[in-house]
């Protein structure tokens, strides 16, 4: 065998047993990933509020954050992930949470809402699987409590991670810190180019897209108040009653204590025009 044949031989071969080493580490992270999933879950089965148990697959959770894939397995471990789920209307996330925890949506919608100078509630951001809330990595990172509350807007399912190795994580991988500060990127232009466009729209309108969002042909009825409502548009609660009435005399909506049903989706799309396809999926 020539020297070259030799050299070009003996490269191939550690090559391939690097390939071999690199997947057996990544089928071990993600055995110790499904098992610490599989054990939480059983365990917030019998702690969860919800009564309903907390399941996830592997799958599903580097679909929606990919970067979970490249951990070692000693950092997942150490970092402690909790499955919890939660009924819509439920509190996810508030700032007593922020000292231990980094939270992760992978199944449902949850609202972040903020309280404004003037102590009036306000939706500021909506998340759904996938989103990281730019609230909670900024609040950590200037170790300051999240000034914020995450909301359920439907059944959720979050995962949990002890908040110091989410710090870590963030410092020490490029593979982390890239998608989580692309993600944060992404969301904040997102939110200017909405707040652009829905500050010049009249109130009915934004009360038509918000109606609409919460509800469907099949479920028409949506579980929430008027001040919900209020805090996702940024108006008063008695801005919110007085278009609500409009509508009611329309023959638009119905209202009871806490609901409100839509009767006419035509009329409230004609309202909206393209903006509910244009702006579906995005954190408002």
């Amino acid at each position: 065998m020539q020297p070259n044949t030799r050299q070009n031989a003996q490269q191939n071969i550690q090559q391939n047993v690097q390939q071999n080493m690199e997947q057996d580490r990544q089928q071990n992270r993600q055995q110790d990933m499904r098992q610490s999933l599989q054990q939480n879950a059983q365990q917030n089965l019998r702690q969860d509020h919800s009564g309903r148990d907390a399941r996830v697959s592997l799958e599903a959770l580097t679909a929606a954050f990919p970067f979970f894939g490249s951990l070692p397995a000693d950092e997942w471990t150490s970092a402690q992930p909790r499955l919890k789920s939660f009924p819509a209307g439920s509190s996810l996330f508030r700032g007593e949470d922020s000292s231990k925890f980094a939270v992760f949506l992978l199944e449902g919608t949850v609202s972040i809402s903020t309280v404004t100078d003037g102590g009036r509630e306000a939706v500021t951001a909506r998340l759904s699987p996938g989103d990281i809330c730019s609230l909670m990595v900024l609040s950590g990172l200037s170790d300051r409590e999240y000034p914020g509350a995450m909301i359920a807007d439907s059944e959720a399912t979050a995962l949990f991670v002890a908040k110091s190795s989410f710090l870590r994580w963030i410092g020490q991988y490029d593979a982390i810190r890239t998608a989580v500060f692309g993600n944060l990127l992404d969301g904040f232009i997102r939110v200017g180019s909405l707040l652009a466009g829905k500050l010049s729209l009249p109130i009915e309108s934004r009360l038509a897209e918000t109606l609409l969002r919460h509800t469907s042909e099949r479920e028409p009825a949506a579980r929430i108040t008027h001040r919900q409502l209020a805090a996702e548009l940024a108006t008063a609660r008695e801005v919110v009653s007085r278009a609500l009435g409009r509508m009611q005399r329309q023959g638009w909506v119905s209202t009871r204590r806490g609901w409100v049903r839509v009767l006419r989706r035509d009329a409230l799309e004609s309202l909206v025009g393209d903006s509910v396809t244009d702006e579906a999926g995005l954190p408002w």
